[in-house]
């Protein structure tokens, strides 16, 4: 029953569902985890740690891609990637938080152990659905790394050994899981590689870039700026709603998605979040205010994860090989978050509410512009075929109700 659910609304069997699922879900909510202690042991002006971490993340993944594109035993290169994710867990146990080597140790191994193969996973993905039902499954997987997440993030404890227990026993269990599911190896597909340089010289490419680098180097301030001006309870709150709005609302971008096209979803989220940050601008101290933004902000979230992180770049590979398509649209995720930790807090303190939320409001309306320019990925036929469908459906509706 599952497996001819499966089939029919994502387009590929449970085994590759599920182990695409495993991979990626695995792997982000472990690293959520991982950031979540690597916080505890660094503060933000580490800025040395911080660089380390998230350069160690930026390289690896680069690496990664072009390491998976020369060999053709992915799976291999997989398994080696989630056993180096056990081993650094492992690790944990033996560093010492006043020893600066051991943290730089840390800091390196953790960012190294999720980027190196995040690109593959992302790319084994992209293999195992059509790029009709990709977003589908992409908003799934999201969904499911947001809940893991937060239940993973229930039991954080401050002792070392059950932290890095936790770790272990949970990329553990996905290695386990995914030697279980994976399937055959001769299934394994095998593709054209490109090199870095050419993927930027693509028009489709740019035009999708520019806006989601443009998102993520911008609304990294709104978090320092949110501790400024509201309670640290309220912005719990909010920061829990914005999660859980994600979290739906990357189920229903994908379903979207592969309606109507990734273009036209991404356009209304950049204008219903632009609106948002007005509304801010002019009102920044206005509870209704952060209310209206909370909720544009947490659908915004859940869409653009789910083009932008799971799908456009594997829409945009075509018959080529996709990891490195992965590794370059996920630079912004780990640019962003370096910058928060970085400059967030000085730009909140030393700049107008009133400047940031409506220069961030400003380039969120700049951004639309290269999206009207970008071609849509989803086939125009499969558009009018489930436009044609619904209207169909609807007919035998109306025609139902009158019979």
């Amino acid at each position: 029953m599952v497996r001819y659910w499966m089939h029919g609304e994502f387009g590929i069997t449970s085994k590759s569902a599920l182990a695409s699922v495993v991979l990626i879900s695995n792997a982000l909510i472990w690293y959520s985890f991982a950031f979540n202690i690597l916080t505890s042991i660094l503060n933000e002006t580490a800025i040395i740690m911080w660089i380390t971490h998230f350069g160690a993340a930026i390289l690896s993944a680069l690496a990664g891609a072009a390491m998976a594109d020369r060999t053709h035993k992915r799976t291999a290169f997989l398994v080696c990637w989630m056993l180096l994710g056990i081993i650094s867990s492992f690790i944990r146990i033996l560093v010492n938080s006043k020893s600066t080597l051991d943290v730089w140790a840390i800091s390196l191994l953790f960012g190294a152990s999720f980027g190196l193969g995040l690109p593959a996973s992302m790319g084994y993905f992209a293999d195992c659905t059509h790029i009709e039902n990709r977003a589908k499954l992409g908003g799934v997987i999201l969904c499911i790394n947001g809940l893991g997440a937060f239940l993973l993030g229930i039991i954080t404890v401050d002792d070392i050994i059950l932290q890095a227990l936790t770790l272990a026993i949970w990329r553990g269990c996905g290695l386990a899981i995914f030697l279980i599911i994976r399937p055959p190896r001769g299934n394994e597909e095998k593709h054209q590689s490109v090199s870095f340089t050419s993927i930027l010289g693509q028009k489709s490419f740019t035009l999708y870039f520019i806006p989601w680098i443009m998102f993520s180097l911008i609304t990294y301030l709104s978090l320092p700026v949110q501790l400024n001006i509201l309670e640290p309870n309220l912005v719990n709150l909010f920061s829990i709603v914005e999660s859980a709005l994600a979290g739906i609302f990357a189920i229903v971008g994908g379903f979207l998605s592969d309606i109507i096209g990734r273009k036209r979803v991404a356009i209304t989220g950049f204008i219903m979040l632009g609106l948002g940050y007005a509304m801010l601008g002019i009102y920044p101290e206005n509870l209704a205010s952060w209310y209206f933004y909370t909720i544009v902000d947490g659908i915004a979230w859940g869409t653009f994860y789910v083009i932008f992180i799971m799908t456009i770049w594997g829409d945009l590979s075509f018959e080529s090989s996709s990891n490195k398509y992965y590794a370059l649209g996920g630079l912004p995720y780990f640019i962003s978050n370096f910058l928060r930790l970085l400059i967030g807090s000085f730009v909140s303190e030393n700049v107008s509410p009133y400047a940031i939320f409506s220069l961030t409001a400003f380039f969120l309306f700049l951004a639309v512009i290269p999206l009207m320019y970008a071609p849509e990925t989803l086939p125009e036929k499969k558009i009018k075929e489930r436009e044609l469908k619904g209207y169909i459906e609807k007919a035998k509706k109306v025609k139902e109700k009158y019979a």
